[in-house]
Order: structure tokens, then C-alpha cells, then sequence
């Protein structure tokens, strides 16, 4: 028994149906319905009357965001398996097409009850009982907003893990969808419901292989809670023991800017180095008549937002892609008034490592340099967030094998290093591994993560099933 045994709680088991009535592969007309009814304990919605006439114009609302209109082309228009690519053992690829309405319709729900990160406990309690109906034992995180979950194999094979994030970001939904979010303020903007989707789907196909006898080994499921925020996330699972006897880790990031059936990979840096930077500034106030009495703190804070970003990226070697935005700024509410207090946070991305460990000395040097003419007391905050995304190159080479079997050679894609931050990077602090980005654009213009009008063609879920489903075969075969 790991460490990880001993010190996660196991979810109680809080179904009442067989395990083979669980994975029975057909399912009935009501399916689609039923992962709405499914979700209703401990869940934010009203529980389902037994009368098919749902009262509530709120479950009304709701339920019908879980339900796939007859012949839905999102469902339907993916074929079993892709041309050019290798069918998944044993009739996999039959169960998971029988499973995607499911999969779409508990994405749907994921999305109308998005949570902050660090509050994912009605997520985490939806995950667990997905699991659970598949016949596995998820353990929830000490905090219980995150879940991981265990698929054992053969006792003699390795340990891969498969990670999905599972938390939301603060803003309001702006989509015109049934499935928009129900919760104001906040919305699933940069597709960790799709993530989490996938990784359910691929513990459902798992779960029946490791039952065959045919799982070479075991596969570790981590749902992971605040992926958004720091501290990150990642450092919880870390210290729970989610990487305990872990061999290689993997994981997908949607990305709208590649169409779905390809799949973004790279060896080396695929993500920045993202931190966190917040500069107070306080001096006396005064009146504006007479600046010259006091320190003008406006006129501070301009000068710090505007001359040291650029004067930080000329101390560290160009091709660091450096970059230090600030995002928010403030001073003062009167017009004739100079502000005692004042205040600048913002973000600083680096593409390598070594600029990287640099960072916090060269922006604490140039902050200090650019505001001391202007007799104002600094106090700078530089939190650490997270190291770039660095791909290991076997890792990749298992990836590269998984698309080209799950979609051809075709749905291999290069990708450049993006400037965002994930902190999916910690994991790899530990353990070998690589991210890769799952394609998931729309017809039309593209709309970023991070964005409150962001969706995904949804067809790319069963992609990301048999992607990770085929990655987790190679994964295992490869370390034996």
C-alpha cells in the first residue's frame, strides 16, 4: 500500500446499482436525461421530481442544457474510429461511441456549475461519483475539491497518471447557449470541463480493460482543483502523494486555435514561466495645487507601469521572450487630491528556466531604480507561480505514436511555445512527462481562452478519450 492509499479518504460508495448493470455498453433512450438525475446529490440544483413534468423553471433550464437535441451533428458526426487511425482493443471504440452523449451532456453540466479554483467541491463530488458508477474508487484530496483515482492493472506493471484541471475562472458567461453558466460571475473560459470530460470518458474505457485483465499496469486519474490560481494546485497533489510511484504523467490543454482532430506537440518549452507581480506605492497625499509638497503617486505610477517592463526585458537575453504586463492599476478617487496609496499588479512571462530563476532580483532592482526619483516608498510582492511547461522528449515520442493511432499521422501538429502559464509544470519538477493541445476550434473566428465567450466543438471530446485511452497503452507498454 503507497502513501497515497493511506492518506486520501476513499469516496463512499453511494450507488445502489450492480457493477454490471454499471458498465453495461447499452444504455437506454433515457441516458442522455440521466446524467442530469445522477448529478443531483450534493449538487446546487433541485432534486429531480419523480413527475417527468419538472416544475422548476430552474431545472427546466438546466436539465434541458444536459439534453443532446435528436441527432445532434456534435454527437454523431465523429465516426467510431477516424480514417488512417488504429482501432482502441477490444471494441473500445464502440463503447466510447455509445458513451459520448453521456460525455457531452456531463460536459454541459460541468459548464453551467463552473467553481473558482479552490472551491471545486461539487465538481470533485460529481467526478467521484462518475467513477464510482464505472465500478472504480476515487479518493478525494485532504481538502475534498479534487480527485484522484486509481486503475490497477497488472500489480507487476508501472504507474502512469493522466491529469485533468477541474476549476473555473471569475467571469461572466457571455454565450447564447442552453449550457451557459448558471452562476454569475463565474464560467469555464479555458476548457477545464472538456479536460475533465475526457479524462471521465477515459477512466470509463480503462476501467473495462482493467477488468478484461488487459491493463498493463496501472493508471493514476488526478483531477486537479486550482490550476488557475496561486498556490497552484499541482503542489497540493504533489504533497497528497499523486505522483507516488508515477513513471511518466500526460496531459491535454484545449486549444481553440487548432481544428479538432489535430493535436498540438512539442519537445522542450511548450508553455512560459508565469508569476505574479504587485507594486504598492504610499507617500504623504496633498492637494494637486501644490505637488510640489508632496509626492505625486500618479505620476509614480505611470512611470512605473510604462518605463519598467521595458527596461527589465533590456536586462536578460532577447530571446528570453521576457514579458512583464501589468493588468491592473490604481490611485486615488478625487480629481484635486494626491493620492497617499497606490497600487500596479500584473504578470511577468519567460520562456527559459535560467532567465526565469533571475526574474525576481532584476524587477525588484528596476522597480526601485525607476520610482526612487519620485521620493515614493516601495513595497513590492513577487509571487512565484510556476516554471515553463518543459516536454520530455520520450514522453512525446509515446504522444506522437498515440495521435497518429488515434487520428492518423495527419493529426499530428507542430506547436509553438505559448506565453501562457500552466502549472502542470510542477508535476514535471518530479516526474517525466509532456502536455500536449487538443484541438478544439469552431467554425468561424476563433475565440481565445480566457475569454467569456469561449466554447469548443464538442466533437473533440471523443479525440481526447481515445488520445489519452491510447496514450496510457503506450505509456505503459513503453516502461515494462
Amino acid at each position: 500500500m503507497t502513501a497515497f492509499d493511506r492518506d486520501l479518504p476513499a469516496v463512499p460508495q453511494i450507488y445502489e446499482r450492480s457493477e454490471q448493470g454499471i458498465r453495461d455498453a447499452v444504455r437506454s433512450d433515457g441516458y442522455r436525461n440521466e446524467v442530469a438525475q445522477r448529478h443531483r446529490r450534493r449538487s446546487r440544483l433541485s432534486a429531480v421530481p419523480d413527475d417527468p413534468s419538472i416544475s422548476s423553471e430552474r431545472e427546466f433550464d438546466v436539465t434541458s442544457a444536459l439534453t443532446l437535441p435528436t441527432g445532434n451533428q456534435l454527437a454523431s458526426s465523429w465516426p467510431e474510429t477516424p480514417p488512417g487511425s488504429q482501432p482502441l482493443p477490444f471494441e473500445l471504440d464502440h463503447l466510447l461511441a455509445l458513451r459520448v452523449p453521456g460525455l457531452i451532456a456531463t460536459r454541459r453540466h460541468i459548464h453551467s456549475h463552473p467553481e473558482l479554483s479552490g472551491e471545486e467541491f461539487e465538481t470533485a463530488a460529481l467526478i467521484a461519483r462518475e467513477l464510482t458508477l464505472a465500478g472504480l474508487r476515487p479518493r478525494l484530496l485532504p481538502k475534498g475539491n479534487g480527485v484522484i483515482c486509481d486503475i490497477d492493472g497488472r500489480p507487476d506493471g508501472p504507474v502512469v497518471a493522466l491529469r485533468a484541471d477541474i476549476d473555473a475562472l471569475p467571469l461572466t458567461d457571455s454565450k447564447d447557449v442552453p449550457y451557459r453558466s448558471t452562476v454569475d460571475g463565474v464560467c469555464h473560459a479555458c476548457g477545464h470541463d472538456v479536460h475533465t470530460t475526457v479524462m471521465l470518458g477515459v477512466g470509463m474505457l480503462l476501467a473495462q480493460l482493467a477488468d478484461l485483465g488487459e491493463l498493463p499496469g496501472r493508471v493514476r486519474l488526478i483531477f486537479q482543483p486550482a490550476e488557475e490560481i496561486l498556490p497552484c494546485g499541482s503542489l497540493e497533489v504533489i504533497e497528497a502523494g499523486g505522483l507516488d510511484d508515477v513513471v511518466q504523467i500526460f496531459a491535454l490543454h484545449c486549444d481553440p486555435n487548432l481544428p479538432v482532430g489535430q493535436i498540438g506537440l512539442r519537445v522542450g518549452p511548450i508553455t512560459a514561466a508565469a508569476d505574479n507581480v504587485t507594486v504598492r506605492l504610499t507617500g504623504p497625499g496633498g492637494h494637486t495645487a501644490r505637488p510640489h509638497l508632496t509626492v505625486d503617486l500618479v505620476d509614480a505610477l505611470g512611470r512605473l507601469i510604462t518605463e519598467v517592463p521595458a527596461l527589465v526585458s533590456r536586462r536578460v537575453p532577447a530571446n528570453s521572450g521576457l514579458l512583464l504586463v501589468f493588468g491592473h492599476a490604481s490611485a486615488g478617487t478625487r480629481y484635486n487630491v494626491i493620492p497617499s496609496e497606490a497600487c500596479a499588479s500584473g504578470t511577468l512571462r519567460v520562456m527559459d528556466r535560467d532567465t526565469w530563476e533571475l526574474a525576481p532580483k532584476i524587477v525588484s532592482q528596476v522597480v526601485r531604480d525607476v520610482v526612487a526619483p519620485t521620493g515614493a516608498t516601495v513595497d513590492l510582492e513577487y509571487l512565484r507561480g510556476r516554471p515553463p511547461v518543459c516536454n520530455d522528449s520520450r514522453a512525446i515520442q509515446v504522444l506522437t505514436g498515440a495521435t497518429a493511432a488515434t487520428l492518423g499521422p495527419e493529426g499530428v501538429a507542430e506547436t509553438p511555445q505559448s506565453m501562457g502559464g500552466e502549472d502542470f509544470s510542477w508535476y514535471l519538477e518530479y516526474v517525466p512527462g509532456a502536455l500536449a493541445r487538443l484541438g478544439v476550434g469552431r467554425s468561424g473566428p476563433n475565440v481565445d481562452l480566457h475569454r467569456a465567450s469561449f466554447d469548443v466543438d464538442e466533437r473533440a471530446i471523443p479525440v481526447g478519450v481515445r488520445l489519452m485511452v491510447q496514450t496510457a497503452l503506450r505509456a505503459l507498454a513503453a516502461a515494462r
